[in-house]
């Protein structure tokens, strides 16, 4: 998946391209077009990915951090660790419980939220912005397709907290 931006006539151009399709809209540049810049899915463990390119932002929902309770402990992988989805790479301990923490997405790690090592309840302020866990170099782009969307993944965690 490719995004580009170009400036025609006070308008912002963004393209997404990939092998088979390709799509332009227009959008006027007070729209706050950067949430548009990236893919983000959801698993049922409660993962999230954020997609910019071939790299894959993962870290633990809003849900997740919200049902650990308190967090005091993130571990976390080493950078060019592999894993395939699905594969634990990490755990997050709360004064609640422990849980292990599952990659959304195939791929390699390229770097890890050192900030977490010192700060780790910093996942229950910011579990889907500034805590993120891992990036990973994504192997397969067919994965990211495969994760939910956030009108299932708020069905999803309606359900289970039922």
């Amino acid at each position: 998946y490719h995004f580009a931006s170009q400036f025609a006539v006070g308008l912002v151009e963004w393209s997404y391209h990939d092998e088979t399709n390709s799509t332009a809209f227009y959008l006027p540049p007070s729209f706050p077009y950067w949430t548009s810049l990236f893919l983000f899915g959801f698993c049922i463990a409660h993962e999230y990915c954020k997609v910019e390119g071939k790299t894959g932002i993962v870290g633990i929902t809003d849900f997740a951090q919200a049902a650990l309770g308190d967090i005091v402990f993130v571990d976390l992988p080493e950078v060019g660790d592999e894993f395939e989805k699905g594969d634990s790479f990490g755990s997050v301990e709360s004064v609640k419980a422990a849980s292990d923490v599952y990659a959304p997405v195939s791929g390699t790690v390229v770097e890890i939220n050192e900030i977490l090592n010192d700060e780790p309840g910093m996942v229950n302020t910011a579990a889907e912005s500034d805590a993120w866990f891992i990036k990973l170099e994504v192997d397969d782009d067919s994965e990211v397709d495969e994760l939910m969307g956030e009108a299932d993944y708020k069905d999803h965690c309606e359900k289970e907290a039922q």
